[in-house]
């Protein structure tokens, strides 16, 4: 099986979001979830992790409504 790929949260460049896999984006925004549910952070660093996550919640859904439109592609062939 291979190893899954783990990217730190910070280290990807806003712009660059947009081309992580589903499991890349979706990795990250539990990092994300992780880091604000233990609530030690300032408020300006909470912030700026919410809005990425909320980036890279819009990238997975990105990426399931395209898996979803291939899935009903397939079954309407």
């Amino acid at each position: 099986m291979p190893k899954k790929q783990t990217l730190p949260t910070a280290d990807i460049a806003p712009e660059d979001l947009e081309n992580l896999t589903f499991e890349q984006a979706f990795h990250q925004l539990e990092q994300i979830v992780a880091q604000l549910e233990q609530g030690d952070l300032a408020l300006d660093q909470s912030l700026d992790l919410h809005a990425r996550g909320q980036k890279l919640a819009e990238i997975c859904a990105q990426h399931l409504d395209q898996a979803e439109l291939k899935v009903r592609e397939i079954g309407s062939a």
